[in-house]
């Protein structure tokens, strides 16, 4: 009769060891797949505000000095007289921002002096051309106006292909909202959407 509960005892036995060991392994996989996929979040935020690079804002305010590296004790290499420009940031370091502008230089400004607001520049796709504002998002809609090259729009929403903007004369009060295609839009990147 010892003989018959023998085996069965060494199961028994074998069983608590087994599933310790089982959940060891359980315990140290969802260790590593919890760690694995913390990482991407970790990765895309390997800078001081967490938001992702490059992105576009505008200037906050004005006079903006813009610095040759990040911090005060560095020398201004321009300065913007005006706010509202649309500029991109490309890196940042603790507090400090380094932007790119539509003429591709490149300079260090404060975080305070940036904001959130999209704005942007009219880029015709055809050289001496103009940008089309259309009534609504379409291609053979109305063309509200034309917009020339350079021109400075204020960006409300992207869905991907085409951009809500509004725009306005130097000097004039009257303003122009419409439907501009994203390709034709400096401020904006490919595909991107907001609203």
């Amino acid at each position: 009769m010892i003989g018959q509960i023998q085996p069965v005892c060494k199961v028994m036995l074998f069983l608590p060891v087994l599933a310790d060991r089982i959940r060891f392994f359980l315990l140290v996989f969802t260790a590593l797949c919890a760690g694995l996929l913390a990482l991407p979040q970790a990765l895309g935020q390997d800078n001081p505000s967490g938001l992702k690079l490059p992105r576009f804002v505008t200037t906050r305010s004005h006079p903006i000095n813009v610095r040759v590296g990040p911090g005060t004790r560095y020398a201004i290499a321009w300065n913007y007289t005006i706010s509202g420009v649309p500029v991109e940031i490309i890196q940042e370091f603790d507090t400090w921002r380094k932007i790119r502008d539509v003429e591709g230089d490149e300079g260090w400004v404060h975080q305070s002096l940036l904001s959130g607001n999209r704005a942007g520049y009219a880029t015709p796709l055809l050289a001496n051309g103009e940008v089309s504002m259309h009534v609504d998002k379409s291609a053979e809609a109305a063309v509200r106006a034309r917009l020339a090259p350079g021109v400075r729009v204020s960006i409300s929403a992207c869905d991907g292909a085409w951009c809500n903007v509004s725009a306005s004369q130097p000097g004039e009060r009257q303003n122009f909202a419409g439907w501009v295609r994203q390709e034709e839009l400096w401020g904006v990147y490919a595909d991107e959407e907001f609203d």
